[in-house]
């Protein structure tokens, strides 16, 4: 094996390797149409979570604060499986929305958690 090779080896060998999908969410109807779905859209976000498929949801905006659309990223164990999950949206579903789909492999990162007994507060860092 070539040093560089063993190099890129010796970093890399204890990356996660843990796939999941993203699905890139962006509005094609007005804020209005968007709102009279939004409380079953909301609800079929929190059932994803309580059953484990959702690793994480919410808004993304623009530089300007604007929102331009969402990002959810869902356990699946393939693309046709995580279709299925995008396409079970109320938004997508009722066509207020559209979506790209893509697998994500996080490698590298962390993230930490502090619990304060005292108050039973929860804290993600």
């Amino acid at each position: 094996m070539a040093a560089a090779d063993q190099h890129h080896h010796d970093l890399t060998k204890n990356f996660l390797g843990k796939e999941l999908y993203v699905i890139h969410t962006t509005p094609v109807a007005s804020r209005e149409e968007l709102d009279k779905l939004l409380p079953e859209h909301l609800a079929h976000q929190i059932k994803l979570e309580k059953q484990g498929i959702m690793f994480a949801a919410g808004p993304l905006a623009g530089e300007d604060g604007a929102r331009i659309g969402g990002m959810v990223i869902i356990r699946a164990d393939s693309f046709v499986a995580a279709r299925a999950i995008a396409d079970s949206d109320p938004y997508h579903k009722n066509g207020l929305r559209k979506y790209t789909l893509t697998r994500w492999t996080i490698n590298e990162g962390s993230y930490g958690i502090r619990v304060n007994y005292s108050d039973q507060t929860v804290t993600i860092e």
